[in-house]
């Protein structure tokens, strides 16, 4: 009996041995390696992350070139354009005026511009949650340049200039020296600020760039992560404005919305994420917080890839492999699953227990990918085999369609015809099953109506493209979008007869 009580004891010795010989996970170390793949597979000439726990940095990384041509390594000092994370700066600055009584979010929009054409009674918060248009105001979010009218609106509340009143309310008490609103080239020139250098992918070629030059409520400021971090930390400890307008802030006009005011907030498997990003021809930026970890993570590039593959403008932050690569180590910790799936994982079932987050991630990367497809058509090919490992291990795909996924079953099928290849009629059941689905759910979406419309026309369908396209011109309370542009020009080539019944 001794003999098994030793050759036990030596059992339980051996099992303690390995389980401590099993590597501990790095969320850090896991993170950078998933943010290199990304960069390269975006190829982003530049990469600043910041990851803070509370007011602690607790992961800061400065990844390839702020200047290609010269090439100067990215760092601390360098500032980048954020585009429209410049929003959530302004939604702050309506949140102060609301606590100084200057205004309030029920204003009427005509009250600031009288002689604006409208009949539905817009409202200030209608505006700032991008719910203004249609014809029910206030219930759909349809991401607008109707923001920028907020400009005119802080002005005349707080009696200041723009830019003077960013500067008293916030650039000046948070003591943000890298961060400034962008005037035009002169003021770079004659500053002392190192900006990261604009570029854009041409034909799979890193290419300098251009800025953006001008500002306003919707865009325009320039920063770095150092600032960018102090910001968010004034946002967390209420220093900028009360706890209850933040959490308005966060709110918005409805709980079900994807936006706030000023900016994104969504729930993910019942996780609460606050986001904005920022996108310019060639920059991008992206801040996500999860309030419930006390974890705020801060992105900024200077190509646009960070943020336009992922379609943020429909309001999903979970369609961008950088918030997934985030969420995946820093929230849930998952040690098994790659970022991103080969050849090999897609033609097997894998036994992953967080299936919702494995699913997301496939959409995420099929998208991605279909987006890559025109620099490269080896992608398309990618996105065709995720799309069809989504569809085989979840089959109920109305339940899980929304505007992402459509947008990468159309954009396939306009690669395809862009690059004179064969019909790529791969998903054409899914994408006309889903189109009717959507919908009946938002009758008057005008992106939904793009890819219907466009959908049709690649397959010759003139009635059925000229039906949805009439929706996108003659639809009540839109603003004029690059989508109204495309529908129009082609009724003009292909329906020159028609009139459009109402002007907008």
């Amino acid at each position: 009996m001794k003999h098994y009580g030793y050759l036990f004891l030596l059992g339980l010795l051996f099992i303690g041995c390995a389980k401590e010989q099993q590597p501990k996970f790095d969320k850090t170390k896991n993170f950078e390696q998933e943010l290199l793949q990304l960069q390269d597979f975006f190829k982003i000439p530049g990469l600043a992350v910041v990851v803070l726990e509370g007011e602690e940095t607790v992961q800061e990384a400065y990844f390839g070139v702020s200047d290609v041509e010269r090439k100067i390594a990215l760092d601390a000092e360098v500032v980048f354009p954020i585009a429209s994370v410049t929003k959530v700066f302004s939604g702050v600055l309506m949140m102060k005026l609301v606590e100084q009584g200057k205004l309030s979010l029920d204003d009427s929009l005509k009250t600031y511009f009288p002689n604006l054409p409208i009949k539905e009674p817009i409202l200030i918060k209608h505006v700032l949650s991008h719910t203004s248009q249609g014809d029910e105001v206030g219930k759909h979010f349809y991401y607008s340049s109707r923001f920028g009218a907020l400009t005119k609106i802080i002005e005349e509340g707080s009696g200041d200039t723009f830019e003077a009143y960013m500067k008293a309310e916030i650039f000046d008490p948070l003591g943000l020296k890298n961060t400034f609103l962008l005037k035009d080239s002169l003021q770079l020139a004659e500053s002392n600020f190192t900006v990261a250098q604009p570029y854009i992918l041409e034909e799979g070629t890193i290419t300098k760039g251009f800025m953006d030059y001008g500002s306003s409520a919707s865009a325009g400021i320039v920063s770095n992560l150092k600032d960018l971090s102090t910001f968010n930390n004034a946002l967390d400890q209420d220093i900028l404005i009360s706890k209850e307008s933040k959490e308005l802030l966060f709110k918005g006009i409805e709980e079900d919305l994807p936006y706030g005011y000023g900016i994104f907030s969504e729930k993910f498997q019942g996780e609460p994420l606050i986001w904005a990003y920022g996108q310019y021809d060639c920059y991008s930026g992206l801040w996500l917080k999860v309030p419930s970890k006390n974890l705020s993570l801060i992105l900024l590039a200077n190509n646009n890839l960070m943020s336009d593959p992922a379609r943020l403008i429909y309001g999903d932050v979970t369609s961008s492999l950088f918030a997934l690569s985030f969420l995946k180590n820093y929230v849930y910790q998952i040690s098994d699953m790659p970022l991103f799936e080969t050849g090999a994982s897609t033609t097997t079932e894998q036994a992953y227990t967080n299936k919702e987050f494995y699913q997301k991630k496939l959409l995420s990367q099929a998208l991605s990918s279909s987006f890559m497809a025109r620099f490269d058509v080896k992608h398309m090919e990618t996105s065709k085999m995720l799309l069809n490992k989504v569809f085989s291990e979840f089959p109920n795909y109305l339940e899980y369609a929304d505007i992402n996924l459509m947008h990468t079953l159309s954009f396939l099928k306009d690669v395809a015809f862009y690059r004179d290849m064969e019909s790529f009629n791969d998903f054409d059941q899914q994408i006309e099953e889903m189109g009717v689905h959507l919908l009946k759910q938002d009758p008057h979406n005008p992106y939904l109506h793009m890819y219907m419309g466009t959908y049709f026309d690649r397959k010759g369908d003139v009635e059925k493209t000229f039906f949805h396209f009439r929706q996108i011109v003659e639809a009540n309370n839109f603003s004029r979008n690059w989508y109204t542009v495309e529908a129009e020009n082609w009724l003009k080539e292909t329906k020159p007869d028609y009139k459009i019944s109402k002007a907008k």
